[in-house]
């Protein structure tokens, strides 16, 4: 069966940091592109991060550039989002998803773990 299962988040103070992980199962991560999105309240799914499955390019949201990383390890078949000097507005549900190509669209995405909330608040 084909799982992605997102873990780390929680609740932290602003200027904080969290790294989440997104593991899979049933298929090996090492063919993918995989993603982070999230979804706050009344907003709609938004792209966060990107890797390519060949070359490791990378992406990231304006709105996180320099101060999120995302990696992975092929090995454990997982990806990490390391997340550092968060603020309130990054509070969301977040969301790995795997595809054949890099993209920050969600309909390319054919893969999705259940999420994980993230709350940045004092």
């Amino acid at each position: 069966q084909v799982q992605l299962v997102e873990s780390g988040g929680g609740l932290v103070q602003p200027g904080g940091s969290l790294r989440l992980s997104c593991a899979a199962s049933g298929f090996t991560l090492d063919y993918y592109a995989i993603a982070w999105f999230r979804q706050a309240p009344g907003k709609e799914r938004e792209g966060v991060s990107c890797i390519s499955n060949n070359d490791g390019s990378t992406y990231y949201a304006d709105s996180v550039k320099g101060r999120f990383t995302i990696s992975r390890d092929n090995a454990k078949n997982t990806v990490y989002l390391q997340m550092n000097s968060l603020k309130p507005e990054d509070t969301a549900v977040y969301y790995c998803a795997a595809a054949g190509v890099l993209s920050t669209r969600v309909a390319m995405y054919d893969y999705w773990g259940q999420g994980t909330q993230v709350t940045v608040s004092s």
